[in-house]
């Protein structure tokens, strides 16, 4: 799978981090690492299995331990560290860097950065950020869209319906994420979060009229940048032969870069009406998901409960 990065000017930008030194334009430095590190141990003179592309981060304990080390050690250990070369040393709490730390960055070209944040919370949210920006990702031909607060990813064969449906859900209130390609990113070892290539955002195509910008045409309250995908729905023509899922206890699954995602498949034909069925299907979801099967209330109530497993 690719290695993906992130320049360390839209880091700073996003974390509100102040430059002291750097030692080109912010943009060409890039970060691989969604790990950042405090230093710790390596300032305690423990240099093994340091890690040299996560950005490091000084903090009140580091900078009060640097300050009570004697001179030549301080200097040992902070030297050793900026040899290694991270990508970026950020100093939390507003406090000062050391003069060491200035000349050491400069004699080995490491970007030193400041922060007014406390250490956890500057950590927190740099991790949120890169973990975002560095995620694995893939993207899929598909329409995506918010409904009730579930992300739907739709898919289908071209001219299905995809993009009639979500311009009609956006009509009755809900938001449009994505059309044509969306970019799906593995965040966690659990979420998939689904967003539009920048180059394309918020603009979807309607056979018979054209692109059209969501946005300019329904308002800015329209349109979302990036939402979690909670479930995935497959447009198919309606076949006859095939046997449809007619009382939802049985989950099929879609899976999108080793995570699963609940799936169902709706059949399309005349007179459906596919933005009441989705919108529907997103309640159904959300139900599921508080441990609420309809399904199994009625059987329950014909007295069918343990002829079924969930």
């Amino acid at each position: 799978m690719a290695q993906f990065s992130v320049s360390l000017a839209d880091l700073c930008e996003d974390v509100h981090l102040k430059t002291v030194y750097t030692p080109r334009p912010l943009e060409e430095i890039k970060i691989y690492s969604a790990d950042v590190n405090r230093p710790g141990i390596i300032l305690a003179g423990y240099y093994q299995y340091f890690d040299p592309t996560r950005v490091q981060i000084f903090g009140l304990t580091e900078m009060s331990f640097l300050r009570e080390q004697a001179e030549d050690v301080r200097d040992t250990h902070l030297q050793a560290l900026f040899a290694f070369n991270p990508p970026a040393v950020v100093v939390t709490r507003g406090l000062e860097p050391l003069p060491q730390m200035i000349q050491y960055a400069k004699q080995y070209e490491v970007p030193l950065l400041t922060s007014e944040e406390i250490s956890s919370t500057l950590n927190s949210e740099m991790v949120a950020f890169l973990n975002t920006e560095l995620a694995p990702r893939v993207t899929r031909h598909g329409v995506f869209v918010e409904v009730y607060g579930e992300g739907i990813l739709i898919l289908g064969d071209s001219g299905v319906g995809k993009s009639e449906t979500a311009i009609e859900l956006v009509k009755r209130g809900h938001r449009l994420i994505a059309d044509d390609a969306v970019e799906l990113r593995r965040i966690s070892s659990r979420n998939i979060q689904g967003r539009a290539p920048e180059n394309i955002r918020h603009f979807i195509e309607i056979r018979g009229i054209g692109i059209i910008n969501v946005a300019r045409m329904f308002g800015v309250g329209c349109v979302k940048i990036h939402e979690k995908v909670d479930l995935v729905v497959e447009l198919e023509p309606w076949d006859e032969a095939q046997n449809y899922d007619r009382t939802g206890l049985e989950t099929a699954y879609y899976n999108i870069l080793g995570v699963d995602i609940p799936k169902t498949v709706i059949p399309v034909m005349p007179g459906r009406n596919l933005a009441v069925i989705l919108e529907t299907a997103a309640i159904n979801n959300r139900q599921k998901k508080m441990g609420y099967y309809a399904a199994k209330e009625l059987l329950d109530k014909l007295g069918m409960v343990d002829d079924i497993s969930l």
